[in-house]
């Protein structure tokens, strides 16, 4: 079997089926019986070294009684495969009764299936799709690792399937934030927003090497990640990929961090470590405000997260957290808050100002690294520009963003220098004093000289929208400081 081209077989066959339509759906179709698979190769594991295991999937609908051909002309296929699938399959693992004694192992099951649906009409394609899967020895570490590679490039096909592309985040980048974060073994590593668990494998790569053959420390970094997801799709994917990772006990939850009262947040146990890309220009139901602080109330959906960041990092946790240009300038009440929050409360220490189209082709929005611990209040910040590297105009799908383009800025990270670049900043450090004067306003070591960037319709007017809110926050915040130096009210 040829693992590298397994996707794309499965692919093929999926394109004969009138059920699946487009990337997301395919993609979907493809996961929720990739995780049963991998699911079912864990299950055997348990099976040795648990004493009396339970699965929680019912009798006969493990993958190993349903899906694996033993080519004796027993197994399911055409109408008898839909008619199982259909009416018996994904009622009884979506309708799994679990309580709080329901070990995480065995919760992800129920919420893996939760919002899953099966979209393929065409029984005699569904068995041929399963037996590819099929395919796969899961238990075989060699051949789970090198699929974990593969899916890696699956998951990189969300950024053509639509909307799916905003639960992908350059692999590039979050190893980047990662190497500059540095988790240790221990460390307990959070991201409220996961999509597809990109921040999460990233750091589970950087904490492998430091396991050993200690079961002590197999232990510590089983229990080392932490997510929530809220659209079902990625969840999925997430879950799946954490198993793949050799994670027995993935605590991933099916949900929106936003959804909790800041009071409940400052109860729960924080974080050592958050990594984070959130997501921007959505806009929560007021009953999610209300969650907030009035001062720290905001209509854009990444405003929130920063404020559930703040609440959850742990006193000298380390956080790095990808947000859009909006955030940096924006002046407007909310904005002003939480950046006042966080420069008073919290040391911003690095902002890495990124180029265009790196998440191409979900967005041209531009967007930016916030680098903070909680060890004490910002006295200075450093700003860096990292520039399109020579010779590229635009990343692109078949032009992605790599590593290797953070060379300068990592080697720049330990010994830090202001650069200037044809007179204009490219690495300047600013004092709290400097944002202060600025109403942290802290779009600074911007991109002076780059072409302009064409913009889609939509993207054009938010970023039109924000700058005017930016700019009215501005008039009205200087027109307040005049009323009050004339005695006005």
């Amino acid at each position: 079997m040829t693992i590298r081209n397994i996707v794309k077989r499965i692919q093929d066959v999926m394109r004969n089926d009138s059920g699946v339509n487009g990337d997301a759906q395919r993609i979907e179709q493809i996961v929720w019986m990739l995780f049963l698979k991998i699911y079912d190769a864990k299950e055997e594991m348990w099976e040795l070294v648990v004493d009396d295991y339970k699965s929680i999937i019912p009798a006969g609908l493990q993958w190993r009684d349903w899906a694996v051909d033993h080519k004796d002309g027993q197994a399911l296929t055409g109408d008898a495969l839909l008619d199982f699938v259909n009416n018996s399959l994904f009622p009884a693992l979506k309708n799994i009764e679990i309580d709080e004694d329901t070990p995480m192992r065995q919760l992800i099951v129920k919420s893996a299936f939760e919002d899953a649906n099966n979209y393929q009409k065409d029984g005699v394609l569904l068995r041929q799709v399963i037996n590819i899967i099929d395919e796969i020895d899961f238990t075989e570490y060699k051949e789970r690792h090198e699929f974990g590679a593969i899916y890696e490039s699956f998951l990189k096909d969300l950024q053509s399937a639509g909307n799916a592309g905003e639960f992908y985040t350059p692999r590039a980048v979050t190893d980047f934030m990662v190497k500059v974060i540095q988790p240790i073994l221990g460390e307990r590593i959070g991201d409220f927003a996961c999509g597809t668990g990109g921040f999460l494998t990233s750091a589970l790569n950087a904490l492998e090497p430091q396991v050993g053959n200690s079961l002590e420390n197999r232990e510590m970094y089983n229990q080392s990640v932490y997510g929530i997801e809220k659209k079902s799709l990625p969840h999925l994917l997430c879950v799946t990929n954490m198993l793949i990772h050799d994670l027995d006990d993935p605590e991933i939850l099916h949900g929106n961090a936003l959804e909790m009262d800041y009071k409940e947040m400052r109860k729960l146990e924080p974080f050592n470590v958050i990594l984070m890309n959130p997501p921007y220009g959505g806009s929560e139901k007021e009953s999610v405000k209300a969650n907030f602080p009035t001062e720290l109330r905001s209509s854009e959906t990444a405003d929130l997260f920063m404020n559930v960041i703040m609440y959850r990092l742990k006193r000298d946790g380390r956080a790095a957290v990808i947000i859009p240009d909006g955030f940096l300038f924006g002046t407007d009440n909310a904005k002003f808050n939480i950046k006042k929050k966080l420069f008073s409360e919290f040391n911003v220490h690095t902002v890495v100002r990124m180029p265009h189209s790196v998440f191409a082709p979900y967005t041209s929005i531009r967007t930016n690294i916030l680098f903070f611990d909680h060890s004490k209040p910002t006295e200075d910040t450093w700003f860096y520009r990292l520039d399109m590297p020579e010779g590229v105009k635009n990343f692109s799908k078949t032009r992605p963003m790599k590593l290797e383009h953070f060379a300068d800025a990592l080697a720049w990270w330990d010994h830090r220098e202001e650069i200037e670049v044809d007179g204009h900043p490219k690495a300047k450090r600013y004092t709290i004093q400097e944002i202060v004067d600025r109403s942290y306003n802290i779009d600074l070591c911007g991109f002076p000289h780059e072409e302009e960037v064409i913009l889609d319709p939509m993207a054009l007017i938010q970023e039109y929208q924000e700058k005017r809110a930016s700019l009215n926050a501005e008039i009205d915040h200087v027109l307040e400081q005049i009323t009050s130096m004339l005695g006005g009210k």
